[in-house]
């Protein structure tokens, strides 16, 4: 096996903005492109190798043939065929809805599919841009129930102006949404159940509003009020910095000028990597190599016991995460 690139899975979207082709060196002429999913196993949106013997094949198809030597034996034994990660990139020239996802038990219950966890890097942020986590002040389902249907739910929600590097972990249940000139990484469950909450009464061209899960959400909401919904870290060249280790994904920073080797011997895991800035070489210990830059996503299959990461052009950034 071989470290495996994908063909990006474009979404068009009413809310979609210009920074995922440039970001991605991609020739195309799409507009109001807001998400790039860039590894999936969604059912009907999976990702396509694009290098390599396996060229053209889905990751469905991959996990099915290479099954542990893919995923690791722990998480073939948890997920079966189920790839357990879905990879975004988000551009939101609009306000996204207001919304929140199910965790396990409920989605299995009600969808039978995985929760929704999640995490957001910011790679870019127009001036002013915010997005929402959380809730700022205390409230319980009724009055939930109440300001969606009085328009005043976004008074209870904690804003942060956004900035690049910025990280926010939202496990499933916390209410959120992204605002307009976010342009943010996504590392989530395999899952595409969402609860939309709130649309601020936007019409479509026939003078129709987006469909509300007011109360599938209720039951779905986490109401406990935090401080701080940010996830602070320390940034460090040169050395992985872990932003969020979580059931479902753990994920670290590098921010890379000079080569590093990564030892994966120990662990039972795919790995990711996430390139939002640079380009660099990577070169594993079967001798394999590949090229990487900003806006593309990389999957090390299970059996990579090492490889060696060169910054080129001044150092290169990337997201790592597996399971």
């Amino acid at each position: 096996m071989y470290p495996l690139k994908f063909e990006p899975i474009l979404k068009q979207t009413l809310w979609g903005g210009d920074k995922i082709i440039p970001f991605k060196h991609l020739h195309s002429e799409l507009e109001g492109v807001g998400e790039s999913w860039e590894i999936s196993g969604v059912e009907n949106n999976e990702s396509v190798v694009a290098n390599g013997p396996d060229r053209g094949l889905t990751l469905a198809d991959m996990v099915k043939r290479y099954r542990e030597e893919l995923v690791g034996e722990e998480n073939y034994a948890r997920f079966g065929n189920k790839f357990p990660l879905l990879i975004k990139f988000i551009d939101a020239q609009q306000d996204l809805s207001i919304q929140v996802h199910p965790n396990d038990e409920l989605a299995k219950k009600r969808h039978n599919s995985m929760g929704k966890t999640e995490m957001w890097y910011v790679i870019g942020a127009d001036k002013g841009a915010k997005l929402c986590s959380g809730f700022s002040e205390q409230i319980n389902p009724k009055e939930y129930k109440e300001r969606v249907l009085n328009n005043t739910i976004t008074e209870v929600l904690q804003e942060y102006e956004i900035h690049p590097g910025d990280v926010f972990f939202l496990p499933a249940g916390r209410v959120h949404s992204i605002g307009a000139g976010a342009f943010i990484a996504e590392i989530q469950q395999t899952s595409d159940i969402t609860y939309r909450i709130y649309d601020f009464n936007r019409k479509d061209a026939n003078g129709k509003g987006r469909e509300l899960h007011t109360e599938l959400a209720r039951e779905a909401i986490n109401y406990e009020v935090l401080d701080d919904y940010r996830t602070k870290y320390d940034a460090e060249q040169n050395e992985p910095v872990e932003l969020v280790a979580c059931p479902y994904f753990t994920t670290s920073l590098y921010d890379m000028t000079e080569e590093i080797n990564c030892d994966y011997s120990e662990l039972d895991s795919f790995v990711i990597f996430i390139c939002m800035e640079g380009s660099c070489k990577l070169k594993d210990n079967e001798g394999n190599e590949l090229d990487v830059k900003a806006g593309e996503s990389i999957l090390l299959p299970a059996t990579t016991e090492n490889v060696t990461i060169t910054p080129e052009d001044g150092g290169v950034k990337l997201l790592e995460t597996y399971v």
